[in-house]
């Protein structure tokens, strides 16, 4: 398997021949550089050890992957698809952490008649009507974990709610998809600027509206930082703090007792019992000394989900086979129960977490059990998706 990193600044070369069609050719765009380089640097550990998973070739076919650096930029991502499409002439675009960036590339790349693999993003307007045959999502719509975590709450009596999302794509459906299935009372919605660092501001005005609980979609370094400024508050313990994405396998080294007890949802847990995820955490832990995050585990299944169509469509050259064989589904997963819905987004199970240290002093989030089973996007519906 060869791998190269899209070097922006490199020209656009000259348009290259048709790939061999014993070659298949994958872009995996992420975020490396930043302080959003915490999640994209383990999806790409991630993807690479799925990768030696299936001795370097997907569906038993030479494979060459090529990186891709999105500096968290719509504008980049974009450049980067282009790159892809018209001079890598990949059959794959995997990766994507952000909603917006997916976004900005969903149309060009789908358009292109390019298969478009969503490693984590799920934005709700490609859910529904602008949903792409072309388009299959492996982690999750957007809305699914707080819809989780508003049932939860409901059914915990909780009669009113504050909440914090960033002001983007993503933070608006994780708000959305919480007030569908909560049932109390929004007294406080704040949307705030993505990458924020400082959130005394926010913290101050939650105290001061008093809530029963408080719910946040802060993902990687933002919920760090939101968390750590809470407990500096002497919140913590005091107003009951819910998440979704927030506390994970990224953000405990960090938090450490400042996350203990906090409760969130989610759609996949280093301590779920199969055998796909047990080898996965083993040796992601062996390779890389760290407890993998739920976003290299949607990369991992990324691999295994890409490597079993093409084996069932026996290669890449006939693109309805393989679409047929990546809509069944049934591949090899970290989360045991996996289908796709008519969008191409999953259904799968959310389960209740809670970060505790455990008895070897190591901070992890342990499952609590099943908020919603075999759950499925709120957006399918809509989606005209011929089959």
């Amino acid at each position: 398997m060869s791998k190269r990193i899209l070097a922006l600044a490199a020209a656009v070369a000259v348009a290259a021949t048709p790939v061999a069609a014993e070659t298949v050719k994958v872009g995996f765009i992420t975020t490396l550089s930043g302080p959003a380089g915490i999640i994209g640097k383990p999806m790409k550990n991630a993807f690479e050890l799925g990768m030696e998973h299936v001795g370097g070739k997907l569906g038993g076919m030479d494979t060459e992957i090529i990186y891709g650096d999105d500096q968290r930029k719509p504008d980049v991502a974009k450049q980067l698809a282009n790159k892809l499409i018209k001079r890598d002439r990949v059959h794959f675009i995997a990766g994507i952490i952000w909603s917006n960036l997916l976004m900005a590339i969903h149309a060009p790349v789908t358009r292109s008649n390019t298969f478009l693999i969503s490693s984590n993003a799920g934005p709700s307007p490609i859910a529904g009507k602008r949903c792409s045959d072309n388009f299959f999502n492996v982690a999750f719509q957007n809305d699914m974990m707080p819809e989780a975590m508003g049932k939860y709450l409901s059914e915990k009596g909780i009669k009113n709610v504050y909440t914090l999302s960033p002001n983007y794509q993503a933070g608006k459906d994780m708000i959305k998809g919480f007030k569908r299935y909560y049932k109390g009372k929004m007294i406080g919605e704040v949307y705030t600027k993505l990458g924020q660092k400082d959130y005394q501001a926010e913290i101050s005005a939650l105290r001061a509206a008093k809530p029963e609980a408080v719910f946040i979609f802060l993902p990687g370094g933002m919920g760090i930082n939101f968390m750590k400024q809470y407990a500096q508050a002497g919140l913590r313990g005091k107003l009951p703090l819910y998440t979704a994405y927030s506390v994970d396998a990224i953000t405990l080294p960090a938090l450490k007792d400042a996350a203990l007890g906090i409760y969130g949802a989610q759609h996949w847990t280093p301590d779920l019992g199969n055998s796909v995820s047990r080898r996965f955490v083993a040796e992601y832990q062996k390779k890389y000394g760290k407890t993998p995050s739920f976003y290299a585990a949607q990369a991992y299944d990324t691999v295994m989900f890409l490597d079993h169509a093409i084996r069932q469509a026996g290669g890449v050259g006939d693109r309805a086979k393989l679409r047929t064989a990546m809509r069944a589904g049934d591949f090899p997963t970290t989360r045991g129960s996996f289908k796709f819905n008519t969008n191409h987004f999953p259904v799968q199970n959310i389960y209740l977490r809670q970060a505790i240290k455990n008895d070897k002093g190591a901070y992890v989030n342990q499952t609590k059990g099943v908020i919603l089973s075999a759950h499925g996007d709120s957006y399918a519906k809509d989606c005209k998706m011929k089959r």
